[in-house]
Parts: structure tokens; sequence; C-alpha cells
């Protein structure tokens, strides 16, 4: 088992927090931008603001 500090991570380009590996994305981590279904849906329409 590995430490969550081990593992690769990224910074979402929407929220701008930085978001680790997860196992769902094994096969498609490089396709992976954003941390979050809700961040995807708003980076694709920025004009609607995160509260």
């Amino acid at each position: 088992m590995r430490k969550k500090s081990d593992l690769p991570s990224k910074i979402c380009p929407v929220c701008s927090k930085p978001f680790a590996w997860r196992k769902k994305w094994e096969r498609d981590w490089d396709n992976v931008k954003y941390c979050s279904e809700r961040c995807r849906r708003s980076g694709a329409n920025p004009s609607k603001n995160l509260p």
C-alpha cells in the first residue's frame, strides 16, 4: 500500500487546488485535468463561478 504523499498529483485549473492520483484514473491519468465533476462542468462553462 502506498502513502498518499507518494502518489502523483496535479493542480486543478478551475479551483487551483491540488488533487492526487486515484485508482479509477489509473488508465487515464495523463488526460485527467479536473479534480471533480463539478470543476469539469464549470471548466467547460467559465461564466458560472464556484461559490
